[in-house]
């Protein structure tokens, strides 16, 4: 099963709503360097270890995006959570360079 897609106009409207946690699958350098507004470092291999302090509501809404559609890591990521039990995954497939490409911003 594949994680259900939002759209960049639908992320940004949760964004800006505070209706969701956005989690940047790239960590490392890629965060550091620009990730989406409010988005936390999350990459797959520290899902097991890392989800239930970082997202411990398991019914809330999590975004999952990476660089672009070629980058599995959101997938991977929306996987693991999905199979630690969480309930409203999706997944910005589009990722980061789509989101600067539409001028939007990133901390």
């Amino acid at each position: 099963m594949t994680t259900p897609l939002i759209t960049r106009e639908e992320l940004r409207a949760a964004i800006e709503a505070g209706g969701v946690t956005v989690v940047d699958a790239l960590g490392g350098d890629y965060y550091a360097k620009q990730h989406l507004p409010g988005a936390i470092p999350l990459i797959e291999a520290d899902v097991a270890a890392q989800a239930a302090r970082l997202l411990p509501d398991r019914g809330a809404a999590i975004v999952t995006y990476c660089s672009n559609i070629a980058c599995p890591n959101s997938e991977r990521v929306a996987q693991r959570l999905l199979a630690l039990g969480y309930t409203n995954v999706r997944k910005y497939r589009e990722g980061i360079e789509d989101w600067t490409a539409a001028g939007l911003a990133t901390e």
